[in-house]
């Protein structure tokens, strides 16, 4: 028998899971799979709580990934975020939009296919964290990591973010940018400023260097994404004397890159650019980076054409194909299998009073039902 996903929705919200917390989301999410018929593990990791449920023993495996996490609610709300109040047809609390509703509507969508087809010759399996909004190195990939070691597969994967940006159905994302964040120290020798040949400035190398990053035009975009960016976002040198000459300066940029680059080549890049500023001042450039994400693209195909179908059944909309917004757990998830994402419109997503309308889902568990149906081509 299928969840009501409106009912599951306010309930997850109620769970208080700013990661690691989980607040009982998981448990509980795990107990109604298992009175579902689902075959449920824990990989948690890490202090994050972590589920992986699979209905069926036999392939295909279509799969669900969502988190239960949310970022910290923030001052300001008309009700407690936690409270998932009802009102005005919308359901209103931190997680409503990104993204308690959409692992609703995938439970729920799943919970009444499996009660419609228990004969079905094939399995669904649902992967749920605790770790997206966080970290991200204790959720999804210790879920993949479970899944390698047990012998667990995808053949699919649909991930519930929110992904529409006006209306329920205006866009699914088949890829993302890839994400890289570079730290840039330059260290010199402090002195006065009345006698700089004595010192080691660091901010002419430093500001050399992030003029020169910052007019890069890294390429002109590709066949689905957009030109590659590169933002300076901070520069810090914490220096309040007028009369001194500080002896480090430190600045951080973040580079979103389409499938034209590497985060490997964008950093040999950006090291050698480091040298070229650095040689003959004295003046020493390092650099940490982290590579959040590789760029990657699903193909359109089957996935994606099944899951447009669905939507246009739905809401009589074609949704466009996007690699637009910044990075999720699809980024792991496409490691295994063709992954697409769709789910809610994220208008309000981390923002105060966070919320969702009621019709949009009860509409997307309709669509997720629709796709289970289309993929395994029973009829809905």
């Amino acid at each position: 028998m299928q969840n009501d996903p409106v009912d599951l929705t306010r309930a997850l919200i109620r769970c208080p899971s700013v990661a690691p917390e989980d607040g009982g989301a998981i448990p509980m999410l795990q107990d109604m799979l298992e009175k579902a018929g689902f075959r449920c593990n824990r990989p948690d990791r890490g202090g994050i709580l972590n589920l992986h449920a699979r209905w069926g023993t036999v392939g295909p495996v279509f799969g669900f990934n969502g988190h239960t996490d949310v970022v910290p609610p923030g001052e300001g709300w008309t009700d407690d975020p936690y409270s998932a109040v009802v009102r005005d047809g919308k359901v209103w609390g931190r997680g409503a939009a990104d993204m308690k509703s959409g692992v609703a509507a995938f439970v729920s969508a799943a919970t009444g296919f499996v009660a419609d087809n228990p004969g079905l010759d094939g399995s669904i399996a649902i992967l749920i964290t605790g770790d997206e909004e966080a970290d991200a190195v204790d959720g999804t990939i210790a879920i993949l990591d479970w899944m390698r070691e047990a012998g667990e597969g995808l053949d699919a994967c649909l991930v519930g973010e929110p992904t529409c940006p006006e209306r329920m159905g205006d866009m699914m994302k088949i890829g993302r940018r890839g994400s890289l964040t570079c730290w840039i120290t330059a260290t010199g020798v402090q002195g006065h400023s009345a006698y700089p040949h004595r010192a080691r400035n660091p901010l002419p190398p430093l500001l050399s260097l992030l003029d020169r990053l910052a007019r890069w035009e890294m390429d002109a975009g590709s066949d689905h994404f957009d030109p590659s960016t590169l933002a300076v976002t901070t520069v810090d040198v914490g220096n309040p004397a007028t009369n001194v000459i500080p002896e480090r300066a430190r600045a951080t940029v973040n580079i979103r890159f389409n499938d034209h680059h590497t985060g490997a080549a964008i950093i040999e890049t950006v090291r050698g650019w480091m040298e070229e500023a650095a040689e003959g001042t004295g003046v020493t450039l390092s650099m940490e980076s982290k590579i959040s994400g590789e760029s990657f693209i699903t193909e359109p195909g089957p996935l994606s054409e099944c899951i447009a179908a669905a939507v246009e059944v739905e809401t009589g909309v074609v949704p466009e194909l996007s690699t637009t917004g910044g990075t999720s757990d699809a980024r792991f998830m496409r490691a295994i299998c063709p992954v697409v994402e769709f789910g809610l419109v994220g208008k309000t997503l981390h923002k105060v009073d966070e919320h969702v309308e009621i019709t949009d889902i009860e509409a997307l568990t309709r669509i997720y039902r629709r796709v289970l149906d289309r993929w395994f081509g029973v009829s809905g």
